[in-house]
C-alpha cells in the first residue's frame, strides 16, 4: 500500500470514530481526553467500573479446586478445565463447567452426588488459576511479554505486570487492541491521566493486547493511533 493509501485508510478510520461519537449524541455527553473519568454504560464502558470477580465464569485452561465435605476420595486439590470446557470428577465422570460460576458448579456437583451417591453433600469450588486470562504487553515497557491476570485487573495492572513504563515511553501513547465478535477494537489512553484518576482505567479482557508506543507496529497502525484522539472508548476498526 502506498503512503497516500495508508493515510487515506487512517483518515477513514478517524471518520468512522467521529461517526461513532455522533451516534452516541443521544446518550451522556462525554468529551474526548482525560476528563472522561466516569464509566458510561451507553458507550460500552459498563465493565470499567466493576471487578467482575463475583460473576466470573470458568473458561478452558482455568484450574479449580473441588472439596467435598468429609469425602477426601471425592475431592480434588487441582483440576484443569479442558479445551472442551469439562473436568473429570471421581464417581461423576466428565462434567461441563465452562460458562458457569464457581457457585453454579458447586450446585451441579451437589445435585449429581445427591442423586446417586451421597446424602446432603456439601461441595465447595475455588478457582486456583485463571489461566484463560492472558494479556500481551509490548512496546516501551521494562519487561514485555505475555502475562496471566486475575479477572478485574485493569490497564494499570497490566503495566505493573510488565514492570512499568520504560524511561523513553510516552505515557499518552498507550493503546489496547481487543478482539470482538465482529472485528478488532482499539482504545487509546493517557497513562498519566489514568494514574491520576482523571481518565478511565479499563478492566482487561482475555486476549487483550496492550501496546505502549508505536515501535514495532506497521505504518498503517501507527497512522491510525496517531489519528485517534485520547478517548476511553473502544472503537471497532
Amino acid at each position: 500500500m502506498t503512503a497516500s493509501g495508508k493515510k487515506n485508510v487512517a483518515a477513514t478510520c478517524l471518520l468512522v470514530f467521529s461517526a461513532t461519537l455522533t451516534a452516541c449524541a443521544s446518550g451522556p455527553v462525554v468529551a474526548p481526553g482525560p476528563v472522561v473519568s466516569q464509566a458510561a454504560a451507553e458507550l460500552g464502558q459498563d465493565g470499567y467500573g466493576s471487578s467482575l470477580t463475583a460473576s466470573y465464569v470458568l473458561r478452558p485452561s482455568d484450574v479449580i479446586k473441588v472439596d467435598v465435605f468429609r469425602e477426601a476420595d471425592l475431592s480434588l486439590e487441582s483440576v484443569a478445565v479442558s479445551a472442551t470446557g469439562e473436568v473429570s470428577l471421581p464417581l461423576i465422570g466428565q462434567i461441563t463447567v465452562a460458562g458457569l460460576s464457581a457457585g453454579e458448579v458447586e450446585d451441579r456437583i451437589e445435585e449429581m452426588l445427591a442423586t446417586r451417591y451421597l446424602r446432603n453433600p456439601r461441595v465447595s469450588v475455588n478457582v486456583l488459576n485463571y489461566n484463560s486470562h492472558q494479556v500481551t504487553v509490548e512496546g516501551r515497557v521494562e519487561s514485555p511479554g505475555l502475562y496471566d491476570f486475575r479477572p478485574g485487573t485493569r490497564l494499570s495492572g497490566a503495566i505493573a505486570l510488565a514492570q512499568g513504563l520504560s524511561r523513553v515511553a510516552e505515557p499518552d501513547e498507550i493503546a489496547i487492541f481487543r478482539q470482538a465478535d465482529d472485528g478488532i477494537e482499539v482504545a487509546k489512553f493517557d497513562y498519566t491521566a489514568v494514574r491520576s484518576g482523571t481518565m478511565l482505567d479499563p478492566v482487561l479482557h482475555p486476549g487483550d493486547r496492550v501496546v505502549v508506543g508505536t515501535d514495532g507496529l506497521s505504518q498503517l497502525w501507527q497512522d491510525l493511533l496517531r489519528a485517534l484522539p485520547l478517548f476511553a472508548l473502544f472503537t471497532r476498526i
